[in-house]
């Protein structure tokens, strides 16, 4: 019997509204803003959050000797149009050369690194 369920994955950063809406127009949903704190309500009952730190480190990849910390993996169904869309509305790329691999790895606009991966 597990001890307790996740509730949501949130991801410091100094703009949570601004990473929200990334984060909207990557994977849907509905931004509900507060504060500090903005929850961006997924398709399928998910939940994503977004918490104000204004001293905001994002981490480095590859790690090498420091910690990535966590990434997300996003699932789609092509990678080329997906790499497109994340990247227009303001990702970069941290590793997607090797163009035979399922997955290419991005940053958000604050820095925190995520995957697309083919399904």
């Amino acid at each position: 019997m597990a001890l307790a369920e996740l509730g949501v994955v949130v991801l410091d950063c100094p703009d949570p509204r601004a990473l929200a809406g990334f984060y909207a127009e990557v994977l849907g949903g509905t931004v509900q803003a507060q504060e500090d704190w903005v929850d961006l309500k997924l398709p399928g009952g998910q939940s994503l959050a977004f918490q104000a730190a204004p001293g905001h480190v994002p981490p480095n990849w590859p790690a090498g000797d420091d910690s990535q910390q966590f990434h997300l993996d996003l699932t789609v169904s092509d990678l080329d149009a997906a790499e497109k869309g994340v990247l227009a509305l303001g990702a970069r790329v941290l590793d997607a050369e090797d163009r035979s691999r399922a997955w290419r790895v991005y940053a958000d606009p604050a820095g925190h690194p995520f995957c697309l991966c083919a399904c």
